[in-house]
């Protein structure tokens, strides 16, 4: 009987965390996807492009709502089940309310495992490949770029200007900027210009201009009644490089070590970043996967300071709402501390041993509280 009773509750527990993550994972991607749009807007990426971004970035909503899902759903749960006197059941059944606390300890280990195994495997793996996606695709849509009276400088090298835009897509007195090196540059003016599409080509069909080209000392110059200039294979300024946050735990660490032993080889390591400069950065990223999920049992722990007063006391709803201030400022301390990571990971270790020296001191009162009631 207790067993069924002690899955009960874990269930309803669940069960509302799953729709609460959910629900709110969901509604800020809406929000976040609508910013994306400037992606294939003012990017010029098509709408495949777009959509595997988005939906890549879902797990990492998910990791940043989990903790805070995580305490709601107890805390509503339990709550709701002192409400309803469905706590009553689990006394009159011999459960004390100790070994509900530890079983609940048990199960906010299990939780804490997954959320590591999340941040440290999945969400790394699919912010790469979202990355990967903007990395490997090509500007697709010119047209939603080239806006009038404005520098575009989406393309890597490149900027482009026109003074008007036609209602057919006709491009007024255009001025093209193209740069590979300092001392190397091309400029090209144009009366009318329009894009045109040649099996799969992309290409700026310019009229009535005149073209400089500047290498090293020496200027070129010529004029044109109609030149191609052509779009594809330029790339975007858009970020593609591979950021910290995507690189795997396991480059990250082994990126650490050599940092460490003053040994970088990047290529063996697959880290972009791996330097000295970014190693804050680094041991700020494995303290975020691995570190702060160390926090869920003591938030869980929060949540079950409920079942400690009934609410029949006259205090019970003042109690409700300190309990809850206690897990929301738990959440904000947990992602706060970040800040306090340096370089030196024996310096850290302090700051590392928190969540686990709260949590038995947490556990020690709740156990000191539940023996002195009983006294």
């Amino acid at each position: 009987m207790k067993k069924i009773l002690f899955r009960k509750l874990l269930f309803d527990c669940l069960k509302f965390f799953f729709i609460a993550i959910v629900g709110i994972s969901a509604i800020v991607w809406v929000f976040q996807a609508v910013n994306y749009l400037d992606i294939m807007v003012e990017d010029g990426r098509n709408y495949l492009v777009y959509f595997k971004y988005t939906i890549l970035n879902f797990p990492k909503i998910i990791s940043k709502i989990y903790p805070f899902a995580l305490f709601i759903s107890f805390y509503y749960v339990i709550s709701k089940y002192e409400n309803n006197n469905e706590l009553v059941i689990f006394w009159t059944h011999g459960i004390n309310k100790l070994q509900v606390i530890n079983f609940f300890l048990r199960a906010s280990f299990a939780l804490m495992i997954f959320q590591i195994l999340f941040l440290t495997f999945l969400v790394p793996k699919t912010q790469d490949l979202a990355r990967s996606t903007l990395r490997n695709s090509n500007i697709n849509f010119f047209e939603n770029f080239l806006k009038p009276k404005k520098f575009n400088d989406i393309i890597k090298g490149v900027t482009i200007y026109s003074d008007k835009k036609e209602k057919d897509g006709t491009l007024k007195n255009i001025y093209i900027k193209k740069t590979s090196s300092p001392t190397n540059f091309e400029i090209t003016y144009a009366k009318t210009g329009v894009i045109k599409k040649y099996d799969n080509t992309q290409i700026l069909v310019l009229y009535d201009g005149h073209n400089i080209k500047g290498n090293d000392n020496n200027l070129d110059s010529f004029s044109f009644s109609k030149s191609d200039f052509n779009l594809s294979n330029l790339e975007s300024n858009t970020t593609t490089y591979k950021k910290t946050q995507e690189n795997t735990s396991i480059d990250l660490i082994r990126c650490y070590q050599s940092l460490n032993s003053n040994k970088t080889n990047n290529k063996v390591f697959k880290v972009e970043n791996c330097s000295l400069s970014n190693l804050s950065n680094i041991l700020g990223e494995l303290y975020k996967r691995m570190i702060i999920p160390l926090y869920i049992p003591m938030l869980i722990l929060t949540s079950l300071l409920l079942i400690l007063i009934s609410k029949e006391n006259t205090n019970y709803l003042k109690s409700k709402i300190t309990i809850f201030l206690i897990g929301f400022f738990i959440i904000i301390f947990s992602e706060t501390t970040l800040r306090f990571i340096q370089n030196n990971l024996n310096e850290n270790i302090k700051i590392m041993l928190i969540p686990i020296f709260l949590t038995l001191i947490f556990y020690q009162y709740i156990n000191y509280k539940l023996k002195h009631k009983f006294r």
